[in-house]
């Protein structure tokens, strides 16, 4: 335990620069595709959202995920405690979200991607939920499925109200 601190602090440095690139990469999505007749805007929203996620976030998910298995080396009880396993379930799909906006960066890179603005600004909510759901349990130490599932309808009702069509549209 005398290097878990350490470690820790480590881990939440990176999940700080991992958060950063998660919460504005889909925001210059939204500016790429909202502006896409405008090219020389749109070259230098490229070159942006290539350093934020090669240099940035990538990165600093590999960190975070190499000091949380730290962690569970230095602590292994923290793996027979329910809150630690949604803390878990919700790294994985935080990290799967964070694969996807490379797979979006590289279309919107190529000129192939198909999707709206109003599609990024919705996905842009969704690592937001994540990291209220990963923090609960970490401060709480807990789980509560009524929690997880009152955040979750939260944000599936955020989601709708920004994907619902315009009236008059």
């Amino acid at each position: 335990m005398e290097y878990y601190t350490w470690v820790l602090s480590l881990h939440v440095i990176a999940v700080l620069s991992w958060m950063a690139m998660l919460f504005y990469l889909p925001r210059l999505f939204v500016y790429h595709v909202e502006n896409i007749e405008k090219k020389e805007f749109v070259e230098v929203v490229k070159i942006q959202e290539y350093k934020i996620y090669k240099y940035i976030g990538n990165p600093a998910m590999y960190v975070t995920i190499f000091s949380g298995v730290a962690m569970v080396v230095l602590n292994p009880l923290l793996l027979s405690q329910d809150w630690f396993h949604a803390k878990l379930l919700m790294v994985l799909l935080l990290s799967i979200y964070s694969l996807s906006l490379e797979v979006y960066r590289k279309q919107l890179e190529s000129g192939t991607c198909k999707k709206s603005g109003k599609f990024f600004r919705m996905y842009n909510e969704q690592p937001t939920l994540l990291a209220i759901l990963i923090v609960t349990y970490v401060i709480t130490k807990s789980f509560s499925v009524l929690f997880t599932v009152i955040i979750v309808m939260l944000f599936a009702f955020i989601s709708y109200m920004i994907l619902k069509p315009k009236k008059g549209n």
